[in-house]
C-alpha cells in the first residue's frame, strides 16, 4: 500500500491553488528547497510523477490530479472528524451512559433526554435501568457514566471513588382507599396511620423507606401485603387492602413508572378508589442523587446531562 503522507498532500494542494513552488514555500513557511523535497518523497512514496516542467514553471499530471481528488475526500473526513471532536470536547457531541432506578427515568430521565435533544443534538444519552445498588456496581465498572439513585443506598459522601450530586427531595404522599376513615381527614400525619395495614415490599430500597418512614413517626407499620410494582400496590389501596406511601416522583412520572399494564393516578386527589394525600407536619421524602466516578464529572458532556438532570428536578412537583 502506498504511504499517504497528509503533510506532503498538502503541500501538493496548495502548490496546485498556488501555481509556483515559491509561492507555496511563502504559504506554508517553508524554503522552495523544502517543497521541492517533500514533493520528491511523496512520488516516491506513491510510485508515481506528480509533477512535470511546463516553462519556467511546473504543472501537476494526471497522475497528480488524481491523487489530489482522493485527498480532498480525505482532507473533508478530517475536518467533519475535527468539528466531532470539537463538539465532543465542547459537550456537543458523544455518547453519556446513564444508569436509573425504575421512577427516576419517567419523571427526571426522559425529561432530560427531550430537553438535550432539542439542545444538543449531537450529544447521545444511552438509559439503562438499574436499582441502587445495581446501578452504582455499573459505574464503577465503567458501564454507565452516570448513576441515578437514593441517598440512603448510596455509597457515602466520603466514598473516593465517586462523586455525587443531590437532585430532588423526593416527598412522600400517603394513598388510603377512598371511603376510608381518614381519606378527607384535614392535617393528616403519618402517625395517625399506625394502626393501618401496610402495602410495601418485603425487600430492598421501597421496604427499607417506607419503614424507615414510619418509625421516624413513631411506628413500626404492620406489613399486611407485599408488592413492589405501584400498578400492584395501587389496585390494592383501591381494593382496601391497606395503605402505601408514594413517591410525588412515581406520580408525576405517568404510566411507566406504575409498572407495566398500570395506570397513574389523576393528580394528588387519586382516582379508581383511591385517595391520595399530602402528608402534614411529619411528611417524609426521599432524596434522590446523581453520581459519577470521581472525576469524570467535568467532562462536558456528561455535566450537560447533569445539568438537564438538575433542571428536570427542578420542574418537579414541590413538597407541601
Amino acid at each position: 500500500m502506498a504511504d499517504w503522507d497528509l503533510k506532503k498532500l498538502r503541500i501538493l494542494r496548495t502548490l496546485h491553488e498556488l501555481g509556483t513552488v515559491t509561492a507555496t514555500a511563502e504559504a506554508l513557511h517553508l524554503t522552495p528547497s523544502a517543497v521541492s523535497q517533500q514533493l520528491t518523497g511523496l512520488a516516491k512514496a506513491l510510485g508515481v510523477t506528480l509533477l512535470e516542467a511546463h516553462g519556467r514553471r511546473v504543472r501537476l499530471t494526471d497522475a497528480a490530479e488524481l491523487v489530489l481528488r482522493h485527498a480532498e475526500e480525505v482532507f473533508a473526513q478530517l475536518e467533519r472528524a475535527d468539528a466531532e471532536l470539537l463538539g465532543y470536547l465542547q459537550g456537543e457531541a458523544g455518547q453519556v451512559r446513564v444508569g436509573a432506578f425504575s421512577t427516576a427515568i419517567p419523571a427526571l430521565v426522559v425529561p432530560a433526554v427531550q430537553e438535550l435533544r432539542r439542545t444538543h443534538p449531537g450529544l447521545s444519552v444511552v438509559v439503562r435501568e438499574a436499582e441502587a445498588e445495581a446501578a452504582y456496581e455499573l459505574l464503577a465498572e465503567g458501564s454507565v457514566d452516570l448513576a441515578l439513585s437514593l441517598a440512603a443506598h448510596a455509597p457515602t459522601p466520603r466514598d473516593p471513588k465517586f462523586s455525587r450530586v443531590a437532585l430532588l427531595a423526593d416527598p412522600l404522599d400517603v394513598a388510603l382507599p377512598a371511603g376510608h376513615r381518614l381519606a378527607a381527614e384535614p392535617g393528616l400525619r403519618l402517625a395517625d396511620l399506625a394502626g393501618e395495614p401496610w402495602i410495601f415490599g418485603s425487600s430492598g430500597p421501597w421496604s427499607q423507606i417506607t419503614t424507615a418512614a414510619c418509625e421516624n413517626a413513631g411506628f413500626v407499620p404492620e406489613q399486611a401485603h407485599a408488592a413492589a410494582d405501584w400498578s400492584a400496590i395501587w389496585a390494592m389501596v383501591a381494593a382496601g387492602m391497606g395503605v402505601a406511601l408514594v413517591p410525588r416522583m412515581a406520580m408525576a412520572g405517568g404510566v411507566g413508572a406504575f409498572g407495566r399494564g398500570g395506570s397513574p393516578p389523576a393528580g394528588r386527589g387519586g382516582r379508581e378508589g383511591v385517595a391520595l394525600r399530602v402528608l402534614s407536619g411529619d411528611q417524609p421524602r426521599r432524596h434522590v442523587i446523581a453520581a459519577a466516578r470521581r472525576g469524570s464529572e467535568g467532562a462536558p458532556g456528561l455535566a450537560r446531562v447533569l445539568a438537564a438532570l438538575r433542571q428536570a428536578a427542578a420542574a418537579q412537583p414541590p413538597g407541601e
